[in-house]
This record gives structure tokens, sequence and C-alpha cells, in this order.
């Protein structure tokens, strides 16, 4: 869903990352790494792809200080809420089990 610029204060992708504070051993986030979240998103707690909501206007890419809360919050995990549900039902894991075994037997081990 993109960003309403009539009704958030919309910066642009430089001004996101002074935004945001300092990565790894300090350094300040890089504005490719910005692009990736608007691009391709990154991996939430639950296995769901949380991209940065932003629009493109004129050829540059805006988004807002509310989109990056929103983003934020989607990836942070909520340890209080219900339990995660597993990747894999019992019985998937069971069967997976179950065809590993046979391909080990069937190699001899």
């Amino acid at each position: 869903m993109p960003i309403d610029i009539s009704a958030e204060t919309t910066i642009s992708l430089t001004q996101a990352c002074k935004f945001l504070p300092a990565g790894r051993r300090g350094r300040p986030i890089h504005l490719s790494c910005v692009l990736r979240w608007i691009t391709n998103g990154s991996r939430a707690p639950d296995g769901r792809r949380i991209r940065l909501e932003a629009v493109r206007i004129g050829g540059r890419w805006i988004t807002s200080h509310e989109a990056l809360m929103r983003f934020a919050e989607a990836l942070t995990p909520q340890f209080d809420a219900t339990p995660m549900p597993t990747s894999r039902s019992a019985s998937k894991r069971e069967i997976a089990s179950e065809r590993a075994a046979q391909g080990l037997e069937n190699m001899g081990i």
C-alpha cells in the first residue's frame, strides 16, 4: 500500500537514512539499503515479506516517517502474542523423515 503524501510527513530516501539510527559498527544506513527495503522488503518474524511503503514521483522515491514506523513495527516480533506457528505440521515432518530414512536405506547407510 503506498503512502498518503497529503496526510503523512514525506521524506526523501536520503533523509530516511539520516533519520534511522546507525547500523553495524556505527555506520549510517546506506541509501541502497532503504531502496532494497522498498523493492525487495525484509522478512518478518512470521515469514511474510514486508516492504517499506514509498511512492515514486518524477524519478525520485519518497517515503514517510509514518511508513518507517509501520515498517519497523511489522518487523518487530511480538513476544507476548500467541506463539508463532511452526513451518511444517507434525505429519509433514513425519513424511519428510520417512523419505529421508528411505533414501538413506537405498544408499546402504
